[in-house]
């Protein structure tokens, strides 16, 4: 990445004319939280904006290419890649009070929200009307719909319902260069023309500044039916995920916990299983009710001949919601427990993901490092954070991390499946991109953004 010089006293003059100064932040120690995301990058910007039109959005950009400072646009900063960290300092574009549902219309299955609103609010708004809203990050209660849009996040139904760009009909965004456009329809179908929505949505801020999405809703399914299972290891575990998807069943989510995991967290499960259990599946399906509890019961049959000790159908509602809470607690105390992590989201076919965790230990000795992994078995989606004890091992566990990447490419994998690429994984692009896919899609980016101003430094390698 080029880098800018610092932001001129005139192009702080034109910010300070086009915001008003309780939307500006410039004193350093209010600029930290805009720094950082949830990973390990951190870069401090001159100055944060804090936007609540598009008008502002646009007027924004549009200084940047006057003065040429680059403008990072961040929402609430969960993210894990570094997606919305300012490495180019200049300014942080804030959407996070740009954060209205502006309607919620049950005839036509849609909602139009703008970019800033927290996914579980808008996840409760739609259940309020009797309608369901999938996508279901573990951030789900402090990340927002536009930072999801950004990096097409997912969480733990995708194996069932798909990712976010699923339901993302249409949008409007600001261009680079400061122009507004809308794209994509507020119908089930249209293809009229490029599919920018689809461009747009997963290029993590590089390409555009999403300020309202119209957003798909279904109807809400009947009911919902749990079971747990417990094995003694971890690919005896995946390989009752694949013979459940094999056998025809389509959960709503299969999401695991390895050893090193339940190490952590089994304290708080309500099982005594989890205190010896080298693997741990949450599996649940939905539906019309009169179905969905035969169906778990032929899932919890299926893990039991594949090896679970211990199945353990249908727990109560309270103890569902529970057992999600925990789910979601697991990268938390990982990140309390570890001096240093790298946070990896790998995908490999889904009958490849015995083959992959079985292999892991074998890393785990040759670099030196703690590898935790727990996800999304249903859809192939393997979180392993990779951690370190001392900070100072940061290099011997990039380099395991390489060689882990190069694992689950050689299984026909991606080595990301909802995070991004941001500023911890551009160093891997290569990996997995030809020089040819790499310079298409720079041209794309220099096509919308020939100053290269918007989000600099992120997806593609440093030059």
């Amino acid at each position: 990445m080029t880098p800018f010089p610092p932001l001129t006293e005139s192009a702080v003059a034109e910010i300070r004319r086009l915001v008003p100064p309780e939307r500006l932040i410039d004193i350093r120690e209010r600029l930290e939280p805009f720094s950082r995301d949830a990973g390990e990058e951190q870069s401090f910007p001159e100055m944060v904006v804090e936007a609540v039109s598009p008008e502002e959005v646009q007027a924004v950009l549009r200084a940047a290419n006057r003065h040429r400072f680059p403008v990072t646009p961040r929402g609430l900063g969960t993210g894990l890649a570094g997606g919305a960290v300012p490495l180019g300092g200049g300014v942080v574009l804030s959407l996070a009070k740009m954060n209205r549902i502006l309607s919620l219309e049950r005839d036509n299955l849609l909602a139009v929200v703008e970019p800033g609103v927290v996914t579980g609010d808008l996840k409760r708004a739609a259940l309020e009307a009797g309608l369901f809203y999938p996508p279901d990050p573990a951030s789900v209660d402090t990340c927002s719909i536009g930072g999801n849009a950004a990096t097409n996040a997912g969480g733990t139904s995708c194996v069932k319902y798909g990712t976010t760009r699923d339901y993302i009909l249409g949008l409007e965004a600001v261009l680079p260069t400061g122009e507004r456009i809308r794209a994509g329809v507020r119908t089930r179908k249209g293809v009229v023309g490029y599919d920018l929505v689809h461009l747009l949505v997963g290029s993590e801020g590089t390409l555009g500044v999403i300020t309202r999405l119209y957003i798909k809703l279904i109807p809400l399914p009947g009911a919902v039916a749990t079971a747990v299972a417990f094995f003694t290891d971890l690919p005896t575990a995946m390989e009752a995920v694949q013979a459940v998807m094999e056998g025809g069943y389509l959960p709503s989510a299969i999401e695991f916990l390895d050893r090193a995991c339940l190490e952590l967290v089994g304290d708080l499960l309500p099982f005594p299983e989890a205190k010896t259990a080298g693997a741990f599946l949450l599996v649940e399906t939905d539906g019309r009710p009169g179905s969905i509890s035969g169906e778990i019961e032929e899932i919890g049959t299926i893990c039991s001949e594949k090896g679970a000790f211990e199945v353990l159908l249908a727990p109560d509602s309270r103890k569902r919601d529970r057992l999600w809470e925990i789910r979601r607690e697991v990268a938390l105390r990982i990140e309390h427990h570890a001096a240093f992590q790298m946070p990896e989201d790998v995908v490999v076919p889904i009958g490849k993901i015995a083959a992959l965790v079985a292999c892991l230990p074998e890393y785990e000795k040759a670099y030196g490092m703690k590898i935790y992994a727990f996800g999304h078995a249903g859809d192939g989606n393997i979180h392993l954070i990779v951690t370190a004890d001392r900070r100072d091992h940061r290099e011997r566990v990039v380099a395991g991390v390489r060689a882990l990447l190069e694992k689950v490419l050689s299984l026909g994998g991606t080595m990301s499946g909802e995070h991004g690429i941001g500023a911890a994984k551009s160093r891997f692009l290569s990996l997995e991109l030809s020089p040819e896919s790499i310079r298409i899609q720079k041209g794309i980016k220099d096509l919308l953004d020939p100053l290269g101003i918007l989000n600099p430094g992120k997806i593609f390698p440093p030059e």
